[in-house]
């Protein structure tokens, strides 16, 4: 799975995260035009932990715990993280109970985040994951 992926060309400079195993129906890329969620998902993608949890959860939801075994990140980030994405309406949560006791499973509502800088402007689209959309 490629993770990250960052290239120039001519005085464009485009970087994203991407996940090449989940097969899209038909899903539309979202323009962010509002200069405050611009930056959430600028710094969703210039962090390591968000970046490795969003690409953990993108192709089915798994509990915190799974995440960090998955991704070798310390729970306490992963739950941090996790945090972080919920309030910016970019996870999704479900619980269930099981002989265990409560549980929650998250899953990405994205599936691919996309920048433009040309020197003047920046741009910056989203592809939802499959059966989500991007608020």
């Amino acid at each position: 799975m490629e993770i990250i992926y960052a290239y120039k060309q001519e005085n464009l400079i485009y970087t994203g995260l991407y996940c090449p195993l989940i097969l899209q129906i038909s899903t539309s890329t979202i323009l962010i035009n509002e200069p405050e969620r611009q930056q959430v998902f600028l710094q969703i993608i210039s962090d390591q932990f968000s970046v490795r949890i969003i690409s953990a959860i993108i192709p089915e939801a798994k509990t915190a715990v799974q995440i960090g075994k998955e991704t070798n990140i310390p729970i306490s980030t992963v739950y941090r993280r996790l945090q972080l994405l919920q309030e910016n309406k970019m996870v999704k949560v479900s619980g269930g109970i099981n002989k265990v006791g409560k549980f929650f499973v998250y899953q990405s509502k994205i599936r691919e985040i996309s920048t433009f800088f040309d020197g003047k402007s920046m741009r910056i689209y989203v592809t939802p994951n499959i059966n989500f959309t991007i608020v």
